[in-house]
């Protein structure tokens, strides 16, 4: 979808280029200026979104609270802490 501000952005730039009249000039640039800048924050947000956690592999509260009580009681009956399994 980014891409496709830039296309349309290109196209009106080249609208300006071949254009006599001035209010269509200046139409056309507002245009590409603004296409340009959803292109940009298109890809922004498109790298933001691929770099981000998954919300739905995050600890509730409670689920935190168990696995603390877990370490507490392995600490004070002197337990190893269970291996993890093998990748």
């Amino acid at each position: 979808m980014p891409w496709l501000y830039l296309l349309l952005a290109l196209a009106a730039f080249a609208v300006a280029f071949k254009t006599t009249s001035v209010a269509v000039l200046v139409i056309s640039l507002l245009i590409a200026l603004g296409l340009l800048l959803a292109w940009v924050l298109a890809l922004l947000a498109q790298r933001i979104g691929s770099r981000s956690r998954d919300t739905s592999m995050m600890i509730d509260a409670t689920e935190l609270r168990r696995l603390r009580e877990q370490a507490e009681a392995r600490r004070n009956s002197g337990q190893s802490p269970p291996s993890p399994p093998a990748a």
